[in-house]
């Protein structure tokens, strides 16, 4: 194997020092294979700078929105599925289930569901989603007085509305 003297380059603003003495360390190596480590280094930095442009960007990268893709009245809830879906249920079951999955939670987050009776607030509960996805539900246990229309309002927490849920409670 012929040996060169390796000479680092003029400028060393683009190769860090210490790249530099490991490239001095391995002067032994042909033109080819210290070539190839550099490109392998090259390689192995890149997505570093790529992440770096992304997260200072901010406004220039995609952010991704909040994904309610299903909201069900229901009786219960059993192996993170909702029970017995319905828009009219029977006091006798003694509770009612607001079930909510998203699947797209940018961030960990709060909702809320507040719960009306007769266009009266009767409750709102504070609920977590987690990202990527999340579900989550809500209940309210029912009193011979709570017959009547209801409804539940899925809000974010500047209190939009995502979903307005209407269910009925009956004999």
């Amino acid at each position: 194997m012929k040996h060169m003297n390796f000479r680092p380059p003029l400028s060393t603003t683009f190769v860090s020092k210490r790249f530099t003495r490991i490239l001095m360390r391995f002067s032994g190596m042909n033109k080819f294979s210290i070539s190839l480590l550099f490109f392998l280094c090259l390689i192995a930095v890149s997505p570093c700078a790529y992440a770096q442009d992304d997260v200072s960007g901010g406004k220039a990268s995609v952010q991704k929105k909040l994904v309610m893709s299903q909201a069900v009245m229901c009786e219960g809830v059993k192996d993170y599925a909702p029970q017995n879906p319905a828009v009219v249920f029977s006091i006798a079951i003694g509770k009612v289930f607001c079930f909510t999955f998203f699947t797209s939670v940018p961030r960990n987050m709060y909702i809320y569901h507040s719960w009306y009776r007769r266009d009266q607030l009767i409750t709102t509960k504070r609920l977590s989603l987690k990202r990527p996805k999340w579900l989550t539900f809500s209940s309210i246990h029912l009193r011979e007085a709570d017959k009547g229309p209801w409804r539940v309002e899925i809000k974010d927490k500047n209190s939009k509305i995502i979903k307005i849920m209407r269910f009925s409670i009956t004999d």
